[in-house]
């Protein structure tokens, strides 16, 4: 075997270098990661591969958590497909009618439930932006912070629970996923608030930006208006708080909780007579497209990473970075940056999959914050999450930008690109407030579990 010609942690850094030129290549994520863990695995270890492939895929087969994926996928096309949040944002926008930037409130409300209900990025922006953008054009709305508001608000569907990334996430960290998604909701609120925050100020600063509403686009009584937000608020939120609070409080387990929220999904589709055969169809044809990515996927990742790990580079890795005369803080900021950058051209699925089993030893070596190995692993995993939801807005790539555009086609790409990038620095401000206070993420895991 090369093994004897070559140390076998060098042959894993190799390993990450010629997986990470495929992917750019263009070759397909799943099989290039099941193809080159066979070839390397081999070179490294012999026959042992093939077993290691087997168990690998086997754990994933057998982990009842991720079940929880096509149930939550379903359920929020479903609420899509339901139509109740454009009724939301319509009856949200005809209360505020009268206050400045009263739109931006309305998207990031918004955002915040549909997120929620979906925990898709994509489906959040694509939503948002149909939704608000006809709106925000007629009233006269700045474009750079109207996109800047819409692709922001669309990405906290990655970070506000029931994410399908914290999901993903638990097994793979050996973390409990109800663990994250309480460590996940004050981040998230945390974001909102940032977001309205600087809505406000803008429109302080420059009433221009978010003029109020014109005449012909509020309500003619405040009973239509209370009629709307009652049955566009009420249905979702009830369904989304159902679903996380009975995971929070331990009623049901995430993959539970999920069942009952696609079951309530499809009933208020039904009582909202908006549930047709085909729409049926293409959301059942959805969420298998959906969940066969993530699910292939987090198989083949596993497999890659348990024979990264048997080549032994994750400890060479350690070992290396606590070696250096660093500051271990500068060593966390080091890794940020990297996962920052690898967010450009990757998507969430081989970063959470691939590069974090990679950096976990790492992590744990640098005791930061004076944290036990659990709340340690709690913190980090947000912090992952607040940093990919980052890197959506970042340029050259930032895949938010091309879902508004395909969306909203009279917007130019130069002013959605200058309008996202406001918003990254706000991420970026609420990135480093987590790094500083890790309190803001294990503060309500903590009173409610009792960690």
């Amino acid at each position: 075997m090369i093994a004897e010609f070559i140390d076998p942690a060098i042959l894993g850094f190799i390993l990450v270098g010629v997986m990470l030129f495929a992917i750019f290549v263009g070759f397909p994520i799943s099989f290039t990661l099941i193809f080159l863990g066979f070839v390397f695995g081999y070179l490294g270890f012999g026959k042992l591969v093939f077993y290691l492939m087997t168990l690998q895929f086997s754990m994933v087969m057998t982990e009842q958590t991720l079940a929880a994926v096509p149930l939550f996928v379903f359920m929020g096309i479903m609420m899509e497909q339901a139509g109740l949040m454009e009724r939301l944002f319509s009856s949200f926008q005809m209360m505020l009618a009268k206050v400045k930037g009263s739109l931006y409130y309305a998207v990031l409300f918004v955002s915040v439930i549909f997120a929620a209900a979906t925990g898709i990025v994509g489906a959040s922006v694509t939503i948002l932006g149909i939704m608000a953008a006809k709106s925000m054009n007629r009233s006269g709305y700045d474009v750079r912070l109207a996109a800047g508001t819409i692709t922001a608000g669309g990405t906290l569907g990655i970070l506000i629970p029931p994410s399908i990334m914290l999901v993903v996430m638990g097994p793979i960290m050996e973390i409990p996923v109800i663990d994250l998604f309480a460590a996940a909701i004050i981040p998230g609120i945390l974001l909102a608030s940032l977001y309205a925050g600087y809505t406000t100020i803008r429109c302080m600063i420059n009433p221009k930006l978010g003029p109020v509403l014109p005449e012909e686009m509020r309500a003619a009584s405040m009973k239509e208006v209370w009629v709307e937000f009652f049955l566009g608020l009420v249905p979702p939120a009830a369904l989304v708080f159902a679903a996380l609070g009975s995971i929070l409080f331990g009623f049901a387990t995430p993959t539970e909780a999920a069942g009952c929220g696609a079951m309530g999904a499809l009933l208020l589709s039904i009582a909202y007579r908006k549930l047709t055969l085909p729409k049926l169809q293409d959301a059942l044809v959805k969420t298998l497209e959906i969940t066969a990515l993530i699910m292939v996927l987090v198989a083949a990742s596993n497999f890659f990473g348990a024979v990264f790990a048997r080549l032994g580079t994750p400890t060479l890795l350690t070992e290396f970075l606590l070696g250096l005369e660093m500051n271990k803080y500068l060593i966390l900021a080091m890794i940020m940056v990297m996962i920052f950058l690898l967010g450009w051209p990757l998507e969430w699925v081989p970063i959470v999959l691939i590069v974090v089993p990679v950096l976990l030893p790492t992590v744990e070596k640098l005791e930061l914050h004076g944290l036990d190995r659990y709340d340690l692993m709690v913190w980090f995993g947000i912090l992952v999450a607040v940093n990919l939801q980052t890197a959506w807005l970042s340029p050259p790539v930032a895949l938010s930008a091309y879902f508004l555009k395909g969306v909203v086609p009279n917007w130019d790409l130069k002013d959605i690109y200058l309008g996202m990038m406001q918003f990254m620095v706000i991420q970026l401000i609420g990135l480093i407030l987590i790094l500083i206070f890790p309190q803001i993420v294990l503060w309500l895991p903590n009173q409610v579990f009792g960690q």
